[in-house]
């Protein structure tokens, strides 16, 4: 196979390097040859094959973004672990409404009486439909950012210890405990999101996110016992504190890696 023909010619003028297939040198204008040369089709293939394939070899060796090699986890495309617990959520308000189960049955209404499991399954149900719209909103949108950001079992571990924690600080702190519906889940995980913006802006920094529009998520969930019994107050306040904690575990240990 023939090699590429040499496509620079030196400027006699002004020394600078020039393509041979134009008349007059870009640098200084000095004349080169007086007719342009016909480019071969077969030329201009040999000459730009080697590089294609260089180029070709840095886009491979190029790491994916989300990646190990990058330093954090690997990206998640979908949040199906955030989207499940916001649909489990729903699901549970759907089967209280039209009195499958009752709030009994499933919610901490009154001591536990040895009904430990209770704990669990109270932040899946309520029979207020506004009420859990706004826990599964808050599920889905903080706990897929998390999710995304620091993979599927960051935001499983943050639920459930944000949701079982708040009903148990309920049920201890409490009087009369009643408690149902995702307010401890849903703040704890916008708590658990907010830490990395904060220190963002702490640090002098500009954050991707919205600050406003979470700390009105946050109070929308906070004044949910304002006019729904079934929230618990105690229960939002525990899960948001449990939240912020462990935020700042996965922003210590993202700072880390």
């Amino acid at each position: 196979m023939p090699e590429a023909p040499d496509l620079l010619v030196v400027c006699p003028s002004c020394g600078a390097e020039a393509s041979q297939y134009v008349t007059e040198c870009p640098y200084c204008g000095a004349r080169l040859r007086k007719r342009a040369p016909q480019i071969a089709r077969g030329q201009i293939e040999a000459a730009s094959a080697k590089p294609k394939r260089s180029r070709r070899r840095q886009r491979s060796r190029r790491p994916d973004r989300g990646s190990p090699d990058r330093g954090g986890p690997a990206s998640v495309k979908r949040p199906l672990i955030s989207v499940t617990l916001a649909a489990s959520c729903a699901v549970g308000a759907l089967l209280l409404v039209p009195g499958v189960l009752s709030v009994t049955q499933v919610g901490v209404v009154g001591p536990l009486d040895g009904q430990w499991w209770r704990l669990v399954t109270a932040s899946f149900f309520t029979d207020n439909l506004w009420y859990a719209a706004a826990g599964v909103v808050a599920i889905a949108l903080f706990g897929g950012l998390i999710e995304r950001q620091h993979g599927p079992l960051a935001v499983l571990s943050c639920f459930a210890l944000c949701a079982v924690g708040g009903i148990a600080a309920a049920v201890g702190l409490e009087t009369v405990p009643l408690a149902l519906g995702a307010n401890a889940a849903g703040l704890g995980l916008i708590g658990a999101y907010v830490v990395t913006p904060i220190a963002q802006r702490r640090r002098g920094e500009q954050p991707d996110s919205d600050l406003i529009g979470v700390a009105v998520c946050a109070a929308v969930l906070l004044a949910m016992p304002l006019v729904v019994d079934q929230a618990s107050p105690t229960a939002g306040i525990v899960g948001l504190l449990l939240g912020l904690l462990y935020g700042a575990i996965l922003a210590r240990r993202s700072s880390t890696l």
